[in-house]
Parts: C-alpha cells; structure tokens; sequence
C-alpha cells in the first residue's frame, strides 16, 4: 500500500467515526417535558375518579351484588397506571409522531364541525327517530365525514350495526334504547 492509499484509507476510517459520533448524537432522545402535563393531567383524572367512585354509596341489588364502585374504580386506577407509564415514558425521551399518511397536516377544523354535527344530530333525532334510525344516520355520517366513498356499502355496515346495538343492548344488557318510528316493528 502506498502512502496515499494509506492516507486515503486513514482519512475515510476517520471520516466513519465521525459519522458515527454524529450519529450516536443523533440517535439520543430530546425530551418532551411538555407531555408531563398530560401525565399529570391524566393522574389526577384516575385519582378524582377513584375519590369519587370511593364516595359512592352501598348499593346493591339482587342482580347486580357488587354494586356500582368497582368499574370506575378500576377505571381510575387504570388512568393512573396510563399517566405512569407515559411519565416514564416522556421522561426517557419518547415522543408521539404522526407517521401516518397526512403527517404534518394542519388540524382540519371542518372534520371536526362536521362530526359534531353528526352527533348534535344524532342526540336531537334518537327519541323521534329512535336508535336504529339515528344510529345508523350517526355511523354512516361519521363514516362519509370521515372519507369513506362507497356510500350504499357503507349505510348498510351503518344499518346492520344501529340493529346489532339495538338488541345487543335489548337482550344482552336488558336495556331499552328507544324505537322510535319502529316501535311495534322491532
């Protein structure tokens, strides 16, 4: 090997550990220290609610023997348990990104109008309509709001699920969502 070649290969193996230190620089996390106040925001939503499901009285009945406390109980220490892992998270360096196909979009206020729409809709038309109708006016609204363009696809996937809830909550939890025009028929 001749001196320029030695001298070649010495500059490139010292341009490669410089990358490499760029890179390991890189490569290091910044924190975030602006998600712990969603950490601290969501610990003291798990704590409310579990003071407050603590404050509930002892009710009970001959079918429901455990009462109302447990579910937002465990809620609440869940919430918790989520502010914890996501403050541990923060702090080592992680960060939400938006890797998806509009990464770096602005937020589209009109989507949102629109969907609040759908459910002030949905809210004014469920005891005049009943569930079935509005329900599936609420899926298939939400579903075009949301992009979806096979509309007559779509408003069946609406109608089938604005059924399935009707009777999974009619047969399954034993409660009554209103019928609408369609009492007598369902």
């Amino acid at each position: 090997m001749t001196g320029a070649e030695h001298e070649a290969t010495a500059n490139g193996a010292a341009e490669d550990a410089a990358a490499a230190d760029g890179d390991a620089a890189a490569a290091v996390p910044k924190r975030d220290l602006a998600q712990l106040w969603v950490c601290a925001f969501l610990a003291v939503l798990g704590v409310l609610v579990i003071v407050d499901a603590a404050r509930l009285g002892g009710f009970s009945a001959s079918n429901d023997p455990i009462g109302p406390k447990p579910v937002p109980i465990i809620l609440g220490v869940l919430l918790f348990a989520v502010a914890a892992f996501y403050a541990i998270d923060a702090l080592r360096g992680g960060h939400g990104e938006d890797g998806g196909a509009h990464a770096g979009e602005r937020f589209d206020v009109r989507t949102v109008a629109l969907l609040c729409a759908v459910f002030v809709a949905n809210a004014l038309l469920i005891d005049w309509l009943g569930w079935v109708i509005s329900g599936s006016l609420l899926f298939w609204g939400a579903a075009i709001v949301l992009g979806s363009r096979r509309y007559f696809l779509t408003l069946a996937a609406a109608v089938v699920l604005g059924l399935a809830t009707f009777y999974g909550f009619a047969i399954g939890l034993g409660l009554g969502l209103p019928a609408g025009v369609l009492q007598g028929i369902l």
